[in-house]
């Protein structure tokens, strides 16, 4: 801690005494540990109530986007549909988080894809190990 008020322009034994006294009140040193370290405070915290009723709504979206297809086909022409617009749709969210982190698209993009085709890849060898097993 004392670092960091030297840092902010404090002399050391000023550093030093902000430190000692915060080292008293524990609760408050973490507090202002983790503010200055990461740059949170409670203020900074999304509400849990939209944050969990957001990744629900979004999770369920994102899971509906492989099933589609087979509302409207069957068999291997739902499967493929199935997978080029799953690969699609993780290339337009990786390169939509661009919007956050500022990175390129392009790159972002291909990665969230590469993930996907990851993703796809494990739960396609789980599913023919354990249907392999069952029948």
């Amino acid at each position: 801690m004392q670092l960091f008020y030297e840092l902010k322009g404090f002399k050391t034994e000023e550093a030093k005494l902000l430190a000692s006294r915060l080292s008293e009140q524990p609760e408050q040193m973490l507090k202002t540990l983790a503010h200055e370290e990461l740059g949170l405070s409670e203020s900074t915290f999304p509400n849990p109530w939209r944050a969990a009723i957001s990744a629900s709504i979004s999770t369920a979206l994102g899971a509906f986007i492989p099933v589609l297809p087979f509302f409207f086909l069957s068999g291997i022409p739902a499967l493929a549909t199935s997978f080029v617009i799953s690969t699609l749709a993780h290339f337009v969210v990786g390169a939509s988080k661009v919007i956050v982190t500022g990175r390129s698209w392009w790159k972002s993009g291909l990665e969230m894809t590469a993930v996907g085709l990851g993703e796809a890849t494990i739960t396609y060898v789980i599913g023919v190990l354990i249907g392999g097993k069952v029948g």
